[in-house]
């Protein structure tokens, strides 16, 4: 077995995202890392959107990011750290769009290790060095300088180390054009190694330390060194140093250390400011719970400065200074607005404060204000002795504030990200779909959401007004050349034309010098002020003064289909005859004098647009009866010549030139594509040579049943091609790719380009009787997304077999339920507490719930119709339960009538995992479904983890053991249990009587259910231990699995042994087996071996193409959703691993990381080839690509073409 993947949904968490001038303009930019994948954002000053310029997969995992700039350049650079044991500085190259590595320093050994540096980055404010550090021990200090012809150089490393130091964060100072200086939170764990006791473990003290590089002697010393705040965790830099221009400091230099509950600045040889962190005036509020800032942005203005910290909670704190010269007088704080929980804050200068997410989605806030002038109260170091001070050791009273929805920030743009993804479906159940859609359970908290992903662009409809008729074709145009915006609407009937202008208001003309008594094929603006209307009897040429020219058709004769563009026309007779016309310089139409015969009933014609600077375009395509395409000269010294011809396997329905860049086929022009709709919903796309009129590179592709429709359209500033089938598809360039997606809307019959005021970029499109104007906002996201609001974190969700509803359980540790909070506010008021009304019905989607103390569980399970998107029904859990399990079970002692089970615990605590008792709830449907009925609960001795209807029984896995149960009047009765499990079981499949066991630590192994003598016995295990977090069986013998460290493996038991086992009826052969290696008697082999680089969540065996070959597609945790696919011959599985091997040491990683050791990270890689990796072939230089196409015997356009074809057939993206 051999397998390609493929990701589709690329991770979109991000874990840091940097700022800066990174294309050299005056424009910012944000750079974020997803862990695997670096990409480039712009966000729009004007519109307040953000766009992605760049994305690249490293092959390697990114751990740190930074931003830095040599001093007095106008381009910033970025630093990465990853786990390749180098530090990368890459610069991004607008001219190609890509990033270009320009230093790549090797000081230590691949992995993220304990004491190899790459955890954390800190520069030196005005660009002079960087430090890169690890967790304990190693710090690295790079000199960076430009040589004589201003390139970037870096220094060998100097070392900072300190044995036995755990690192827990690093910063650069800010003390101008001094020797830089970097600051380190660092604790000493010597002693604590030494002493059994644990009286020096309690006695350990957090220092800050500075570390100076001096310039002249080239080496690093340690500066500085106090104890600070056990609890400190983060450290921010503040301005400092003296401007070049005047004697005037920027700020007073030194850090903000961030603590629990408090935030202090420090510096060398200066007094300390101490100052609380305000927390919510909330009655739920555990109050034994510290707050702690997670992270941090410091933004400089002229003149001043600011901070804003976010606390755990979401809550932004504006942070100020004030500062006489370098002496701090105030460290004030004050409460700023709430925005979801970030990993990373960024400020852009145009007043834009962008927030990388935790979990969920990532927004663009834009600020009204800096919050100077408002009512908050602001708390000072000043109103504390001493500063804050007094007594460092004994905490600050507490200060509180109101949490209060958004003042200072206004949203201006959200990104979707479905990270986490925690559980996932892939079903086919929304109506007229002939793909099936995927459902993720995403998020956490009260932010979580269900998505329904489709595969397709989103469309955002602004107009739909009906027509008195049904018209068969839609048209706008400008009146002149000129024209910003199109005039006119036109349509044409079986029997009519009618003319609408576009104005303030759509009303129909009468007056354009269209003829409005028959239908029109063709309408064009042509020369610089002229119309011109094709209809089957004739052309009419409406000059700019309303005088009209028209050509007649011969008699007995008509117009069957022509095509038009600035300045020529050709026409189809009915006598399968072709007129072609051109333009004068006098804009008047010449017929030329020659007709040319076709031999076959013409069915479709195509000219491309006229190019910059030219007179015509050279070719004309033509489609005939016969099957064919040829390719006529139109240039005129070989007039109406045919140059190629092209044989199709049905006649062809309409054919489309267009010229659209394609990097893959040439990277600084577009190219001439010809595109063949078949009658049979097929869709050719062939490369037109612009030399000699040959058509090559064919690529077919089934777009629906109904014959194809093609037309030419503007999207987003760059030419594009509707193909209208059964599902209407577009075909654009996206960062100078070639993409073709399907639209989600309802089927269009025909469709035209429209720019009017409103909707500069817009399209018009008719669907039976409707006129319908409609804009593409988002190019490049391959799933749309339709969301559903939950309350909790989701779990797990099952589907019902017959009603299409979903069945989700959700919860949150450290949260109150509904009804627990509601009692103990209750309590809260009956003992006379106030109780602030507006603090508590603050929206938790927003704002969180408030944290509860360990072991509080909040449960529902929740009833959803996914093809409606809306929540039918939700049942509480009561006694502080949470939800872990979830199961439809047909139980056969009850004539097979479907109940659901749900596995809880209650009092449950995490780490270790304990419960004061587990329960196995069993609910009757009611009304179809929509509801459920309590029938009983019974009482288990540990966490069910895992359920599994089985033969008409229930399997659950609790705890360590496996348990078979029957359904009785007052509880479900225990039938049989396997005690041998070691760890606990999280994941269950069957087939047959066969049960496969996915344990948390173990791996799989193989149970089978010997029913006459009522045992569960393990009859094969696998060889090696690991963590698996989701498995599926894909036959019999064989299944996939995921585990936590981002492995995918495909695990096969021997068919023999499979037989032997299923042959014995009462499992005694299997008892007295000799088990090898402490565990089962059979052992499996590992067939597939792949590492996706992200937490796999779950997998699933589908076919994602109508009538495709069955896939392994698989969700990760920071939202990555790929595909597994079986190679079909030896031959594909030769040619594409040779070509993999070719893009290793073609593409090297970004970060320096091999990808051979990258995707084998924990086991060797086998047999799975890198699709990914395969992909980026189109990127390559057009002599890398033929280099690697010459090795490979092949063309260019053949390998493409197949990478194109294994990832169409596989998943339709």
């Amino acid at each position: 077995m051999h397998l390609y993947n493929l990701t589709l949904q690329p991770p979109t968490a991000i874990l840091q995202a940097i700022v800066g001038n990174f294309s050299g303009a005056r424009q910012q930019e944000i750079i974020v890392s997803h862990g695997t994948r670096i990409e480039l954002l712009r966000p729009d000053p004007q519109s307040g959107k953000v766009s992605t310029v760049i994305a690249t997969d490293v092959f390697g995992s990114v751990r740190s990011l930074a931003a830095f700039r040599l001093t007095g350049g106008s381009k910033d650079y970025a630093i990465v750290g990853s786990d390749s044991g180098r530090v990368v500085i890459l610069d991004y190259d607008p001219k190609t769009s890509s990033f270009v590595k320009l230093h790549q320093e090797t000081f230590g050994k691949s992995g993220a290790r304990r004491i190899v540096p790459g955890q954390y980055l800190a520069t030196d404010p005005k660009g002079r060095s960087m430090m890169i550090a690890s967790m304990e021990k190693s710090k690295l200090v790079y000199i960076l300088n430009r040589d004589a012809a201003a390139n970037l150089t870096i220094s060998s490393p100097l070392e900072a180390h300190k044995s036995n130091a755990i690192i827990h964060h690093i910063v650069g100072v800010d003390v101008g054009f001094e020797n830089p200086m970097y600051a380190a939170l660092e604790v000493d764990y010597s002693e604590s190694d030494q002493d059994p006791t644990g009286e020096a473990f309690n006695r350990t003290e957090k220092m800050l330390t500075y570390y100076e590089l001096d310039l002249g002697l080239n080496h690093v010393v340690r500066k500085w060194s106090e104890p600070t705040d056990p609890r400190a965790n983060l450290l921010v830099q503040v301005p400092g140093g003296q401007l070049a221009s005047s004697d005037r400091y920027d700020g007073p230099s030194g850090v903000l250390v961030c603590c629990e509950d408090h935030i202090i600045y420090r510096h060398m040889n200066s007094p300390q400011h101490r100052v609380p962190i305000p927390r919510r005036k909330h009655p739920l509020e555990d109050p034994n719970r510290g707050v702690i800032i997670t992270t941090a942005v410091m933004h400089k203005m002229k003149g001043a400065f600011f901070f804003l910290l976010q606390s755990e909670d979401g809550d932004l704190f504006k942070v100020t200074i004030e500062h006489q010269e370098q002496d701090v007088t105030a460290l004030k704080i004050k409460y700023f607005d709430t925005v979801p929980v970030a990993s990373s804050l960024c400020i852009l200068k145009s007043g834009f404060l962008f927030v990388a997410s935790e979990f969920g989605n990532h927004y663009l806030y834009q600020f009204l204000k800096l919050g100077d002038d408002d009512d908050e109260p602001e708390f000072s170091s000043t109103n504390y002795p001493g500063d804050g001070m007094r007594d460092p050791s004994s905490p600050l009273p507490r200060e509180y504030f109101k949490p209060r929805p958004l003042e200072n920030l206004a949203l201006a743009d959200e990104m979707e990200s479905l990270d986490p993804i925690i559980d996932s479906k892939v079903l086919n159940i929304l109506p007229n779909s002939d793909t099936p859609q995927i459902f993720a359970a995403c998020g956490r908290g009260a932010r979580s959401t269900l998505r329904t992903l489709r595969h397709g662009l989103e469309v955002e409809e602004s107009v739909s007004s009906e027509l008195p008729g049904i018209p068969n074709a839609v048209w706008t145009t400008k009146r002149t050349e000129s024209d910003p915006y199109d005039s006119y609407i036109i349509l044409s009937f079986v029997n009519g034309t009618l003319v609408l202008s576009i104005g303030e208001t759509i009303e129909e003309v009468q007056d354009t010098g269209f003829l409005s008594s028959s239908p029109t094929i063709a309408v064009q603006q042509i020369g610089a002020d002229a119309l011109l209307q094709v209809h089957p009897h004739g052309i009419r040429h409406v000059l700019s003064d309303r005088r009209v020219n028209e050509w007649r058709v011969p008699e007995g004769k008509t117009i069957v289909t022509a095509t038009t563009n600035k300045r020529q026309v050709v026409v189809a007779l009915s006598s399968a005859e072709l007129v072609y016309f051109e333009l004068d310089l006098d804009g008047q139409l010449n017929e030329y004098q020659d007709r040319k015969a076709m031999g076959s009933t013409v069915l479709a014609l195509s000219i491309g647009e006229v190019p910059e600077g030219r007179q015509r375009t050279p070719y004309l395509a033509v489609g005939c009866e016969d099957q064919t395409v040829r390719i006529i000269s139109l240039d005129p010294e070989s007039t109406l010549e045919t140059l190629s011809l092209q044989a199709l396997t049905a006649p062809p329905s309409s054919i489309c030139i267009a010229d659209m860049l394609d990097a893959s086929i040439n990277k600084s022009h577009p190219t001439m594509f010809v595109n063949i709709g078949l009658q049979n919903g097929v869709l050719l796309r062939t490369v037109l040579d612009p030399m000699n009129g040959q058509l090559t590179d064919t690529r077919t592709r089934f777009l629906g049943t109904r014959p194809i429709k093609l037309v030419r359209v503007q999207v987003q500033k760059s030419p594009a091609i509707l193909a209208l089938s059964s599902r209407s598809w577009v075909n654009y360039t996206h960062q100078n790719l070639m993409h073709f997606t399907p639209l989600i809307y309802d089927n269009l019959d025909y469709a035209w380009s429209f720019s009017a005021e409103l909707s500069p970029e817009g399209l018009i499109g008719i669907a039976g009787n409707l006129l319908r104007i409609f804009v593409i906002p988002k190019l490049g996201t391959k799933l749309k997304e339709d969301v559903i609001p939950l309350s909790y974190t989701p779990r797990k969700f099952v589907t019902h077999p017959e009603n299409n509803y979903f069945y989700l359980i959700e919860g949150d540790h450290r949260t109150l339920g509904q009804d627990a909070a509601q009692n103990k506010l209750k309590e809260l008021k009956q003992a006379g507490k106030r109780i602030d009304e507006e603090v508590i019905n603050l929206p938790p989607d927003i704002f969180g719930r408030p944290k509860a103390p360990a072991g509080t569980w909040a449960a529902n399970v929740r009833v959803i119709d996914p093809i409606e998107g809306k929540t039918i029904a939700v049942v509480p859990m009561d006694g502080n339960e949470g939800v872990f399990s979830i199961a439809v079970v047909p139980f056969s002692a009850r004539n097979n009538e479907l109940h659901l089970v749900v596995g809880t615990a209650a009092d449950t605590t995490v780490s270790p995992r304990t419960c004061t008792q587990g329960y196995l709830r069993t609910y009757k449907f009611v009304d179809d479904g929509k509801g459920l009925e309590l029938m009983h609960k019974t009482e288990l001795d540990d966490v069910p983890l895992a359920l599994l209807a089985f033969q008409g029984k229930l399997i659950a896995g609790v705890g360590k053991s496996l348990r078979l149960y029957d359904i009785g009047k007052k509880k479900l009765l225990r039938k049989v249990e396997n005690k041998a499990f070691t760890s606990a079981i999280v994941t269950l499949e069957t087939q047959g009587s066969r049960i496969i066991v996915g344990d948390m630590q173990e791996s799989i192994q193989y149970v089978v259910y010997k029913a006459p003598e009522n045992r569960l016995l393990t009859f094969a295990d696998d060889t090696q231990p690991r963590w698996v977090t989701a498995s599926t069986m894909v036959d019999y013998n064989t299944v996939a699995a995921g585990d936590r460290f981002g492995n995918i493996f495909v695990n096969r038991l021997d068919d023999k042994i499979s037989d032997q086992v299923d042959d014995d009826p009462t499992g005694a052969g299997i008892l007295h087996e000799k088990s090898i290696l402490m565990g089962a008697p059979h052992k499996t082999n590992m067939l597939c071996h792949f590492h996706v680089g992200d937490l796999i969540t779950s997998i699933h065996k589908v076919s994602l193409v109508a009538g495709g070959r069955e896939v392994l597609l698989y969700t990760g945790l920071h939202g990555t959703i790929g595909i597994l696919m079986p190679f079909v011959s030896k031959e594909d599985v030769d040619f594409i691993s040779t070509l993999e091997q070719h893009m290793r040491t073609e593409q090297p990683s970004l970060v320096g990381r091999d990808q051979l050791a990258w995707r084998g990270y924990y086991v060797p890689i086998k047999a799975v080839v890198d699709g990914d990796l395969c992909e980026t072939y189109a990127r390559l230089s057009a002599q890398k690509q033929s280099a690697i196409a010459g090795e490979l015997d092949r063309t260019v356009g053949e390998v493409l073409k197949k990478l194109e074809q294994m990832r169409v057939t596989s998943s339709g993206f």
